[in-house]
């Protein structure tokens, strides 16, 4: 009766009403596959990837913690199974003038905690769910590996885009540059033409220092991320414009809560953190000790097991506990407090969840747009530099306006590359925020996660 009494820790209800959408974006069922990164068609990409997933560690740290909860849960389950141990002694001893004398024992010893209040059953309950939680911890920790990966590599390609540009860009302005000589020698333009134009040669010439400290450092973080030291890490690259742009859809909100790992962790910690209260509130009745000794002792080996040297010893023990300074209380209290915390934090992991995938479809269908819109820009500029460039040769051109329409490209051009690049990583950032791929609940990966 008093166990129907106390065993019922019900999780309190979250307050929170799972939307039926997205504002950004249209909800399918049909989910990222699981190795999703290969949806931007790039080997190298994968390949870095996979590495990343085996050698990374930070994921190696993780699944060690998996194993240390583990370990725990088995330590905290111990009570709820009976204890057995057996003792062999043999002692023998003379005194100063004496018969020497000699005692042996053999005993084996049982002890059982009754469990009627659930104490030791919700504890090793809430342990089993924080060895769950580690596993999604793991999984977040995986992600965010994967997603980190991605970002260098995509970096690695649009710092050898921009350098691409930067010296195309510094060999267009130094033909312009030869023209304007030329037409100098002629007498047709300044030696103020002549230094505006070397200036702007100059200033494209700086950016390529920082577009490949970009591409030496990406590769150096993407080493990191693999296991490798940098030295040893030859990434080959190629251009952002060689990716395919992964179409993903999002899902549906309600699918989101059995996919994210962060969120399912949050609501192991939260299981795990309910069981405590279980556990607390047992502590307050009484523990009942079953004890059991039985075996045999005597002076001569040849006669340890006869009937008459058989012992045996049962007894049973009851602790209540009547003044503990409060103690009890107090720790009911802790449990509960850390109860409603992780519950609050429970429901901001869902929060952030829904407001991460919103944020990144935004991203997304924004982005798309600006690069549509850039690379207009950028037909436009090249188009008016090729009309410059020719009537520079004719002589009909101002050479300040020459000079504004070849700053006009090369910013064009490189706002383009950063715009595509801009939009990969918003793909990204929806595939991170979806939990890299979703599946219904109960099947694939996270079928077997609660053994």
């Amino acid at each position: 009766m008093l166990t129907g009494c106390i065993l019922t820790s019900e999780r309190p209800a979250v307050p929170l009403d799972v939307p039926d959408g997205y504002r950004a974006g249209h909800g399918t069922s049909a989910p990222p596959a699981l190795d999703w990164w290969r949806s931007f068609r790039s080997s190298e990409l994968t390949s870095l990837i996979e590495e990343a997933q085996t050698n990374n560690n930070d994921i190696g740290a993780a699944i060690a913690r998996i194993v240390q909860a583990d370990a725990q849960a088995k330590i905290t389950s111990a009570p709820l199974f009976p204890s057995l141990e057996a003792d062999a002694t043999g002692t023998r001893s003379k005194a100063a003038g004496g018969t020497p004398k000699g005692d042996i024992r053999a005993v084996l010893s049982a002890s059982y905690q009754l469990d009627f209040w659930g104490k030791n059953r919700y504890a090793s309950l809430s342990a089993q769910e924080t060895a769950v939680a580690t596993r999604f911890a793991k999984e977040v920790v995986v992600i965010s590996t994967v997603v980190s990966v991605g970002n260098a590599y995509l970096l690695v390609l649009s710092s050898q885009d921009r350098l691409r540009l930067a010296r195309q860009n510094v060999a267009a302005s130094t033909r312009v540059l030869d023209l304007i000589k030329q037409r100098f020698e002629a007498g047709t333009a300044s030696q103020l033409d002549i230094a505006q134009q070397e200036s702007l040669v100059a200033q494209v010439r700086a950016t390529v220092p920082v577009f490949d400290q970009t591409l030496r450092q990406s590769i150096a973080t993407l080493a990191v991320l693999i296991g490798r030291p940098p030295i040893d890490l030859k990434v080959k690259g190629g251009s952002l414009y060689n990716l395919r742009i992964p179409k993903v859809t999002p899902g549906l909100p309600s699918e989101l809560l059995f996919q994210r790992p962060d969120i399912r962790q949050a609501e192991a910690n939260l299981a795990s953190r309910d069981a405590n209260v279980v556990s607390a509130r047992a502590a307050f009745f009484p523990t009942i000790q079953l004890t059991a000794v039985e075996g045999y002792e005597n002076a001569a080996l040849k006669a340890l097991f006869n009937p008459q040297s058989f012992l045996y010893s049962i007894a049973a023990g009851l602790v209540q506990p009547i003044l503990d300074g409060r103690k009890l209380e107090g720790q009911l209290e802790l449990a509960e407090g850390q109860q409603q915390e992780l519950l609050r934090a429970y429901c901001q992991t869902i929060l952030t969840a829904f407001g991460d995938v919103e944020i990144a479809l935004i991203a997304i269908a924004d982005g798309a747009e600006r690069e549509r819109l850039q690379q207009q820009v950028v037909n436009s500029a090249r188009q008016a530099f090729t009309i410059s460039e020719t009537r520079l040769r004719e002589g009909t051109i101002d050479l300040v306006t020459l000079i504004q329409v070849q700053q006009t490209l090369f910013t064009a051009e490189d706002a383009l590359v950063q715009a595509r690049l801009a939009r990969l990583q918003a793909v990204l950032s929806l595939f991170q925020a979806l939990g890299g791929s979703w599946l219904p609940p109960g099947v694939g990966a996270n079928a077997n996660v609660k053994q």
